[in-house]
């Protein structure tokens, strides 16, 4: 009994071992940018690189708030904007589009399923330039409909509700359908409902993978007024990085918050989505 204590205790000593050095690796580039942001120019630039500043300031988010020739708070207040237009396209057009795919039976459905899939191996490069192309015939360039709308039919979200949608007891449905449900009728009053834990989980993806964006807003924006975050802070990083490296490391740190924020308030729906879609190893 003792030795089947021991090895249990070896065990797990051993997995949490590997789990905090693992954490400590994620953890100690945030922790060093979080602690070089309320240092001076010339503390930053010591060596060597010291972790916990000698006289903790607040300049640097002075400076980065105030600077004439940036604008974080309209930088991050566009892609609020536009992460959130877009990811309520994602869910408009990925729900309707995984419960047809899921419950109806049309000729070619598993073959147009397997086609999209087969969509996802393609590299957003192959994308860009029709993309492109097609703002510009729209007239959408420099405007938030061409962060809001393209990539909205995302084969990511059809593929994830339509593995919850069939974990969904068709019994329901065929309940409704005695009480004169149609289709439209089953999807909102049954699905939907019953859904949440997914649908959620695909929205905070669809809207962290988009407010992170980089290379799309960087192409299809050129004014100030339509800048996202990710493109103000390359901005920043190219004006000021031989001047003032802890004003940088400032806007990165306020560019995350909304992040963080996000993924705290909605953690537990973020684990039950994933878990009940079968990305977990279900």
């Amino acid at each position: 009994m003792d030795r089947l204590r021991r090895s249990s205790f070896y065990k797990y000593f051993g997995v949490y071992l590997f789990l905090f050095v693992l954490g400590a690796m994620v953890l100690f580039p945030m922790v060093i940018a979080v602690s070089q942001s309320f240092m001076t120019n010339q503390e930053v630039n010591r060596w060597p690189p010291k972790v916990i500043p000698t006289e903790p300031t607040l300049d640097a988010y002075r400076q980065v708030l105030t600077q004439q020739d940036l604008r974080l708070d309209l930088w991050l207040r566009n892609s609020l904007f536009a992460a959130s237009g877009h990811t309520l396209a994602v869910l408009a057009l990925c729900a309707p589009a995984a419960y047809a795919f899921a419950r109806l039976r049309f000729p070619g459905n598993k073959i147009l399923f397997a086609f999209l899939l087969a969509t996802i191996m393609l590299p957003s490069q192959v994308t860009l330039i029709p993309n492109y192309l097609l703002m510009r015939d729209l007239d959408w360039l420099d405007s938030f409909r061409a962060l809001i709308f393209p990539g909205a039919a995302n084969v990511f979200g059809v593929f994830l509700l339509r593995q919850f949608f069939m974990q969904i007891p068709q019994e329901l449905e065929e309940a409704a359908v005695l009480d004169g449900a149609s289709y439209f009728g089953r999807f909102r009053h049954v699905i939907l409902p019953l859904s949440m834990n997914a649908i959620m989980a695909l929205a905070i993806f669809v809207f962290l993978g988009h407010y992170n964006d980089l290379f799309w807003p960087l192409i299809v924006t050129s004014s100030l007024e339509t800048r996202t975050l990710p493109v103000g802070l390359t901005i920043l990083n190219q004006s000021y990085a031989g001047q003032y490296r802890p004003m940088i490391l400032a806007g990165a740190v306020l560019s995350t918050l909304p992040i963080l924020i996000v993924y705290i308030v909605f953690q537990r729906r973020i684990i039950k989505g994933v878990t009940m879609t079968g990305l977990a190893g279900r």
